[in-house]
């Protein structure tokens, strides 16, 4: 009887474990608690978890459910590093998304490309993240999500198109390695567009006051600028522009949508700026039914682009399992390379979104113009975006 009862317990757990195996585990790796920015990565979770749902109950992939597992990497790059190896050595996942700072993908990006596993951005938006590792390498890292430099190429066309108006460009940039990423997309965009840059200022991301690099601004006759910094830092530059009545054009990188930007700035200063993001609060009914199952989950509203990122990248990443029949990294990435199959996103439908030598399934011409108004994230248009073309946007 004991040995029946032994055998018998051993083949419910054999059985459990056999479950458990079939289970494909998918990590993400990114900022959850510690930064502004953590908002961000929350909601890129709550997307995902709503995709995992979504999928799951349609029958999972290759006939197996998926599960999430998540790591904080409290903003830090060795913690996110930390976190790789602990998701790919240990946990055995068979992709990786996040994370939410740029900085964190590139210390660890070696990491994905070295143990061959998909890594689905779906925050950060530094340029190099997508970038493989050397020519031609085989490269393992996607995204869906902003680009810095799709973002610099989109605002770049628009001050080429206002030449008429934006007749002295000015740059500023906050001193971090965001800031300065995006001022070396800014310089090498502008070149390229051949607008003349009048005068280059930087600050910290700390800086409360600007008014001496503004007033530099002011004195060279900027009448454009173009500013890449995060929220709390583009608000500070907003209020100092108040404090000498000085505002020309302001163009900026997407931190203006976050809520960090609108509370420092407060309500008439944050309508100042004009910046790009993936999607408006005006939603498409399939964004709302999104929105109307995690709304209520977000710590702002504002941050909600990032679950539409997050539910996409999983969308992306399971049919490239299923297209490839397995969840070998190798396999998965040559699928995603060369996706045979559209797929219905929540932000656009994907129809073959990646190849060997472009890993970004967003580019300038999917994203959206945006401007605070009444506390919302509205669509901006005046003739200039909507003359705009994908010619216009040179990289």
């Amino acid at each position: 009887m004991k040995l029946k009862r032994l055998c018998t317990a051993l083949l419910a757990c054999a059985a459990f474990a056999t479950a458990h195996a079939q289970d494909i585990k998918l990590g993400y790796n990114g900022d959850l608690s510690a930064s502004p920015s953590a908002q961000s990565g929350q909601a890129a979770v709550l997307g995902m978890e709503a995709a995992i749902a979504d999928i799951n109950a349609a029958g999972g992939v290759l006939g197996r459910k998926l599960t999430l597992v998540t790591r904080d990497d409290v903003s830090a790059p060795p913690k996110s590093i930390q976190n790789m190896s602990d998701l790919v050595d240990n946990e055995k996942v068979s992709a990786v998304f996040g994370p939410t700072n740029s900085g964190n993908a590139m210390a660890w990006k070696h990491i994905a490309n070295q143990k061959k596993i998909p890594v689905m951005g779906n925050v950060g938006s530094g340029t190099d993240i997508t970038k493989p590792m050397s020519p031609n390498a085989d490269n393992y890292m996607f995204r869906v999500s902003m680009v810095d430099r799709e973002q610099v190429a989109a605002l770049m066309a628009y001050v080429k198109k206002n030449a008429a108006q934006s007749k002295v460009v000015g740059l500023m940039a906050e001193t971090t390695g965001y800031g300065q990423g995006g001022l070396k997309d800014m310089e090498e965009i502008a070149k390229l567009q051949d607008i003349r840059i009048a005068a280059t200022e930087r600050f910290g991301v700390g800086d409360t006051d600007m008014t001496s690099q503004l007033s530099k601004m002011k004195a060279a006759n900027v009448d454009t600028v173009v500013v890449w910094a995060q929220g709390t830092p583009i608000a500070q530059l907003i209020r100092s522009m108040e404090k000498i009545n000085y505002f020309p054009l302001t163009l900026t990188s997407w931190s203006s949508d976050n809520i960090t930007f609108y509370d420092a700035a407060g309500k008439t200063l944050a309508e100042k700026p004009l910046f790009m993001r993936t999607v408006s609060e005006t939603r498409t009914p399939a964004q709302q039914k999104l929105f109307d199952r995690i709304g209520s989950k977000l710590k702002a509203p504002s941050s909600f682009s990032f679950a539409l990122h997050g539910y996409d990248s999983v969308l992306l990443m399971a049919e490239a399992m299923k297209q490839a029949k397995t969840t070998d990294g190798s396999a998965v990435r040559l699928a995603l390379e060369n996706l045979g199959t559209p797929v219905q996103g929540l932000l656009k439908t994907y129809n073959k979104p990646f190849s060997k030598a472009n890993h970004e399934a967003l580019t300038a011409k999917d994203l959206v113009w945006i401007r605070w108004k009444d506390g919302k994230l509205l669509p901006y248009a005046d003739a200039l975006t909507g003359a705009l073309t994908p010619a216009d946007y040179k990289q």
